[in-house]
């Protein structure tokens, strides 16, 4: 059973729509400049088709699939939910050559397929590029520091994300916050860029604008939408959850992630602590695929590596993708008129 909503900021049933443009939006043909990135298992066609419903893009993501012929099903259930709305699929890019094999040749299904856009993550996508390239797919490459955009935008994606230490996921291993990447992208970088890491709220993605992005990217927001294929156990948790429940492991084989606090992430640091050369070998009974995908499944959060970021501050309740698009959008619109205000008239006292 869910748990009771915790107390919900100011909301909208419909949508408040506006005349907005930004590179983003622009390259993704979105009405609001949001993006809901891939996520972990979790992100099907469903999801991506509820958030082209909502005027934003998703991403379904990829690595997860067993086969070539079960991809290929997924991204055309999308097309056909989605229509000429956007949408894209997440490639994950990991260290070892077997990896980059298997991203290689997902990137020839998502090119044989048609897919228009791209979101890549982990190592550098340049290996994929020419696939992507030649099949004219938009790039977006998200990054855990700016460093990393920079190369990104040498080697020529068309824009890139860089999510902060606030981040679910993978937030890298400088302990640099969101609201310094602002501050030094604009200074930084040429092409668009999206900030990511503690976003949940309209009002951030307008103070995000203000700063030079063209948009920004959340996770965490999304994860307990009805749209998510997950048990309502798991949702519930998260619902329940705050700001203050996350917690960084895997400090020792530098893959810094950011997950709810619960027994898995206590055992594995007791491991780091104890042994901290003792490699990823002692952590993957804890850590495995596996483990989170039967978290999934039953909902019992008190084991499994459970992605999410600090935003899980603004997760109230279960609702629908485009009902929380719905909000976010109201949330702009009260910053943006609140920022208004703070303005006199121009000669005026």
């Amino acid at each position: 059973m869910m748990t009771a909503s915790k107390p919900s900021a100011a909301s909208s049933s419909d949508a408040v729509d506006f005349g907005l443009r930004t590179p983003i939006t622009d390259l993704f043909g979105i009405q609001f400049p949001l993006v809901a990135g891939g996520l972990q298992f979790l992100a099907t066609a469903d999801y991506a088709a509820a958030c082209a419903r909502a005027g934003i893009i998703g991403f379904l993501t990829s690595n997860h699939f067993d086969d070539h012929h079960a991809l290929r099903t997924e991204i055309q259930r999308a097309q056909s939910l989605c229509g000429s709305l956007p949408f894209g699929v997440n490639i994950a890019m990991l260290p070892k050559a077997s990896d980059l094999n298997k991203a290689l040749g997902i990137a020839r299904v998502v090119a044989e397929e048609g897919v228009r856009f791209v979101e890549t993550t982990g190592r550098s996508p340049e290996p994929l590029l020419p696939i992507l390239r030649d099949a004219g797919i938009k790039v977006l490459h998200k990054v855990p520091g700016l460093k990393f955009a920079l190369k990104a935008q040498d080697i020529g994606v068309d824009a890139v994300t860089i999510v902060g230490w606030e981040c679910g996921g993978h937030p890298g291993p400088a302990a640099v916050g969101t609201m310094v990447n602002a501050g030094l992208a604009r200074e930084r970088l040429d092409i668009p860029y999206l900030l990511g890491g503690g976003f949940g709220n309209g009002a951030q993605i307008l103070a995000a604008l203000a700063t030079g992005a063209s948009g920004v990217v959340m996770g965490t927001r999304f994860l307990a939408s009805t749209e998510i294929p997950a048990h309502p156990d798991y949702k519930a948790s998260l619902v329940s959850a705050t700001e203050n429940d996350t917690t960084i492991s895997l400090w020792s084989v530098r893959n810094n992630a950011r997950t709810l606090v619960n027994e898995t992430t206590r055992a594995v640091a007791a491991l780091e602590a104890a042994d901290p050369q003792g490699g990823i070998d002692p952590l993957m009974p804890h850590i495995a695929g596996a483990v989170l995908k039967q978290t999934y499944q039953d909902g019992d959060t008190s084991r499994g590596m459970v992605y999410a970021g600090q935003a899980l501050g603004f997760v109230r309740q279960s609702v629908p993708v485009a009902q929380t698009v719905s909000q976010l959008k109201e949330e702009f619109s009260q910053a943006r008129q609140r920022l208004s205000s703070l303005f006199a008239p121009v000669g005026g006292p």
